[in-house]
């Protein structure tokens, strides 16, 4: 970990003892919006009683903020570009920290919703920008292992997220588990305040009409997903891809011709970009199916118990936590596609075991098999996400951040999607896995497609003197 905040001569980013508030002022901000989802569902059935709904109505407490975070992602990702990123993340924590307040004083469904909107934007706000801050709080030479810290505290907080919102709701109302985010957040706020890197925001205006169409692109795909998922009558789902589709056609049109676009088209031209976005987006989809798809096995196939179900899961993020950094840290020196090909290959092998796994199977031979996903998970994560962040011009790094954590979102609710497509459709759990395994391989293919462009790459980080050629 002390190698993280090491300096040497010629260095970019802060100096070594300055990255240490920086970093930690992102993982609180990560932790809680990650954790924050994870330890919500847990309250479902809580918040449905207390508040006297439906469990159906209850859950739109979990999908509005993902929903609202998911479709605004690339809009904060450009406006931070406009007033600086340390700005807008810690705007981004304050309506957090603020909306988590309200939620935790709510006494009717709407209101609830309302904050869980507030929430979402918050997240967005710090979450879209997190990748493209690692990169100027770290130097290139230490990127994948900042990235692999990074990927270990969103695997924490997704593996925290249950047992902790179970152990405060031993104890507590749900609304404790909104008012645990006001002390750290306020940590949060004070250090991101004194440590993230200053800057100013560059001159010109700003793409409104290209973030609408962002919003309604993304808000529409997400409810499209969502509508799948949960069985709703095809065409509603169908109506809502439409629109997604349309609005997208032209939100990139828009995008040719804006003076500052969210999403500028030069980002894609990069051959190591593209092809890193296509792997992350494949290889999310098969995670995203992997955990619902795990559960109807574990459950209604193996006839596990919720509580066995919740056990048998957690190898998969604890794989990601003790694999993840070492990873990043190995990205830095090897060839990161190569590793990340070999994480995807290990996660393939994991889905593929996991589809082939008899009903009579003990708690044993299931346990490694998830631990299996994960550890290919963990090496392909931060090698990958580093070579998303080192291909795109550093002038554009806000940008490809935004896009990260966009693609991380749509491929997740696009795996969630296929499960339930699939089930609706009466077709075996097993079959949806070895959809994630299609998923693995295409994204497989899309990994080894940069070979060689990332070991040049990687060696020119090594011998500034060299050129890619």
């Amino acid at each position: 970990m002390s190698r993280l905040f090491s300096t040497r001569p010629g260095d970019d980013g802060l100096p070594g003892p300055e990255r240490r508030l920086a970093v930690l002022a992102l993982i609180l901000g990560t932790l809680m919006a990650v954790v924050d989802v994870t330890m919500v569902n847990i309250a479902l059935p809580s918040i449905a009683r207390d508040l006297q709904i439906s469990d159906a109505r209850a859950v739109w407490v979990t999908n509005l903020y993902q929903i609202v975070c998911a479709a605004f992602l690339l809009v904060c990702a450009s406006f931070s570009e406009m007033i600086s990123r340390r700005r807008l993340y810690v705007a981004g924590l304050f309506l957090f920290v603020f909306a988590s307040l309200g939620a935790a004083l709510s006494r009717s469904l709407e209101w609830l919703l309302l904050f869980r909107a507030l929430q979402g934007l918050g997240a967005a706000a710090t979450l879209s920008i997190g990748p493209s801050l690692y990169r100027s709080i770290f130097p290139t030479r230490l990127l994948g292992s900042a990235l692999g810290l990074s990927a270990l505290v969103v695997a924490g907080g997704y593996a925290a997220g249950p047992a902790l919102g179970g152990l405060i709701l031993s104890v507590a109302n749900w609304p404790w588990l909104f008012a645990l985010h006001l002390p750290l957040g306020l940590i949060s706020l004070w250090l991101a305040w004194r440590a993230l890197p200053r800057e100013k925001g560059r001159r010109g205006g700003f793409d409104g009409r290209g973030a609408l169409g962002s919003v309604i692109m993304l808000g529409s795909f997400f409810l499209a997903m969502d509508t799948l998922a949960h069985g709703a009558p095809l065409w509603q789902a169908l109506a809502w891809l439409a629109v997604s589709v349309v609005v997208g056609w032209l939100f990139l049109r828009r995008q040719r011709r804006a003076s500052h676009p969210l999403l500028p088209p030069q980002l894609f031209r990069v051959a190591r970009f593209r092809l890193a976005v296509s792997a992350s987006g494949l290889a999310f989809v098969g995670q995203g199916l992997a955990f619902v798809a795990l559960s109807f096995l574990y459950q209604q196939e193996m006839g596990f118990s919720p509580l066995h179900t919740a056990w048998l899961f957690t190898p998969w993020p604890l794989a990601i936590m003790l694999v993840g950094p070492l990873a990043g840290r190995l990205a830095d020196r090897v060839n990161p596609s190569l590793m990340a090909s070999t994480g995807l290959v290990l996660l393939m092998l994991g889905l593929a075991s996991l589809a082939l796994l008899p009903e009579d199977a003990g708690l044993i031979d299931s346990l490694w098999r998830t631990a299996l996903c994960g550890i290919g998970f963990g090496l392909f994560q931060p090698p990958n996400n580093r070579e998303m962040m080192t291909s795109a011009p550093r002038e554009l790094s806000t940008s490809a951040s935004g896009v990260l954590s966009t693609t991380r979102t749509v491929g997740q609710s696009l795996g969630v999607a296929l499960v339930g497509a699939f089930m609706a459709a009466s077709a075996p759990v097993q079959v949806t896995l070895w959809v994630g395994c299609l998923a693995c391989l295409l994204a497989l293919g899309a990994s080894l497609a940069r070979m060689s462009l990332a070991g040049q790459a990687l060696s020119q980080v090594k011998s500034p003197d060299k050129r890619v050629q």
